[in-house]
Order: structure tokens, then sequence, then C-alpha cells
């Protein structure tokens, strides 16, 4: 079906692209598939149920840490595992169909593992609901965040929004689909897994009842270092689409959260929005832009929008490629 050394590399690149394409086509049509079909929510229930027995409650008497850690490093590699392992057999059983049903196939699996519809519907969301009154806001927020809304004014929580939606562009969009291209469906399928592992068992001390001290340490740091690159490739993807002049202060502002990662995006979003992003007692970054409004909102959607409009054209780019050396 193929020649000369375009025979692989056609291969390769169409089962790279041709299903980020299916993929980022589902999502803006359909949107996230119904809960009992959601692989993300297979690896969910999963965490919880390990969530359970593995960090102590608090006020129990604790093993010791390091015990604890342990356990907690090897659930999360149980899962992963097992996340990998059914995603080789996946793509096992797609290997000898034509090259067009393996794009298919693979693109209608890899949707799942991203989600830009879903995100970009929740902070308009917050946004309305802050349009109708500051509480309406804060409870629609609450939906997105894990820290404490009820202080929130509509300044703040319309920065968190913002914040939100900058950090799982990475987290939802550009990360899932960088380990597709590097790994294909097991590396998005594990990114996944470490991402949603962060988020239920990455807390520095007590969350719902329990101690995170110790258990959920594997798991923060194992997605900092699946999300490393994704997040600077972010950065710069939000710094180049937005036009911003303002490069030189992105590593320092990146480097004012706690987080190695997130910070890149959402100061790479603050500096082509021109606005200042805070999380009340730990950072603020973009400090010399102004409070974020109504219209800002908006911008930020257009610019993340912009983002994953660029990898569709992208994938498109190279499937057209990849099909001009076939008929060369």
């Amino acid at each position: 079906m193929f020649s000369l050394h375009g025979p692989l590399t056609l291969h390769a690149g169409a089962l790279i692209a041709a299903p980020v394409g299916v993929a980022l086509l589902i999502d803006r049509l359909w949107g996230e598939p119904a809960a009992r079909w959601h692989p993300v929510v297979w690896m969910g229930a999963y965490l919880g149920w390990a969530g359970q027995r593995l960090a102590p409650l608090m006020g129990d008497p604790s093993p010791p840490g390091l015990k604890v850690f342990a356990r907690g490093a090897l659930a999360w590699l149980l899962g992963a595992a097992l996340v990998v392992v059914v995603a080789l057999g996946v793509v096992a059983l797609l290997s000898d169909a034509p090259v067009w049903l393996q794009a298919l196939g693979l693109g209608v699996l890899l949707k799942p593992l991203l989600a830009w519809r879903m995100l970009r519907d929740e902070v308009r969301a917050v946004e309305a609901a802050l349009a109708d009154s500051l509480p309406a806001g804060r409870e629609r927020l609450a939906w997105l965040v894990s820290r404490d809304v009820s202080t929130l004014d509509a300044a703040q929580v319309r920065e968190s929004a913002i914040e939100t939606l900058a950090e799982n562009l990475n987290d939802s969009v550009v990360a899932p689909l960088f380990w597709f291209a590097v790994a294909g469906l097991p590396g998005a399928a594990l990114y996944r897994f470490a991402n949603t592992a962060d988020a239920m068992w990455g807390y520095r001390g007590e969350r719902q009842g329990r101690d995170w001290t110790w258990a959920g340490k594997w798991a923060a740091r194992a997605d900092d270092v699946l999300s490393w690159l994704p997040a600077r490739l972010t950065a710069g993807l939000l710094g180049v689409l937005g036009a911003t002049s303002t490069w030189r202060h992105l590593p320092s502002q990146a480097g004012l959260t706690p987080s190695p990662n997130s910070g890149w995006p959402m100061a790479a979003m603050a500096l082509a929005l021109n606005v200042s992003l805070a999380k009340p007692g730990v950072y603020t970054l973009h400090p010399a832009g102004r409070s974020p409004q109504a219209v800002d909102t908006a911008r930020a959607l257009q610019l993340a929008g912009r983002v994953v409009g660029a990898l569709a054209l992208l994938a498109g780019a190279v499937i057209l490629f990849a099909a001009g050396r076939a008929f060369a």
C-alpha cells in the first residue's frame, strides 16, 4: 500500500495526526461520553477506592510516613500498569485493521482522554452565573476548583476561572495530545491516569478527612514529571497565539506558583491578556496587569480556542502531507 520511505512515515503520521483530528471533532460535536463509558471515570473509581485504603484518617494513629508513601506509590503503579496494559491491548486489536479504521478507532478512544468542550463550557458557565449574582458565580466556580470560594469577590471568581482554563488547557488538551504523539494511546492514557491521581491524591495535608501528606506524594511527583514539558509547550502556544511581547517575564512569573508546571500556562495567559491573576495568600501573577473583567473571560476562551484550533490544523497538515507522500 505504501512505497519508499514514506510507508513507515505515512503509516506513523496517519496514526498520530488522524486520531487527533477525529478526537477533536468528536469533542466539538458531542463532548463527553456517558459516565458509564468514560475511562477517566473508571480511573477515578479505582483511585477513590484505593485512596480510602491508603490515606489515614485525620486524628487516627498514622503508620510511618515512608510506609504510607510506599503504599501510595504501589497503588499508583498498579493502576498505571492496568491502564497501559488495557490501552496496549486495544491498540493490538486494531493493529490488523486498515489504516483508516485504526485512525478512526484510535480517535474515538482518544477523545475521552481530552476535554476541551467541557472545559470551555464550564468556564463560560462561571461567567454567566457571575452575571446573575456573586453567590451564583461562587457556586458555579466550586464545580471547577477545590479551593474555598466562599469569600471570593467577583474579580477573584473571574481570576480563578481564567486560571483554571489556562491550567486545564494543558492538563485536559495539550498534555494528553503531546503524550499521544510521543507514545500513542498508552501514553495519553497513562498521562490522564497520572493527572487524575494528582487531582485526587496530590494534596499536602488534609482532604475530605484524610491525611494525604505521604499517601499522595508519589502521585503528585509523577504528574509533575509528565506535565513538565507539555506545560511549557502550552505556555509557548499561548504566548505566540496571544501575540504577547512580554516573553522575558514568563519564567519569573511562572515560578511564583507552588506547582512547577501550572504557573506556566497561567502566567502566559495573564501576560497575553494583560491581567493580574491571583490565588489569595499564595501568589499574584502579572501584578502590573489590570483586574480581569467579563470581556477578559471571553478573550481567554478565544485564546485557548486558538490553541486547540492550531493543534487541529497541525494534525490536518500532517495528514495532508502524508497523503501527498502516499500518492507521490
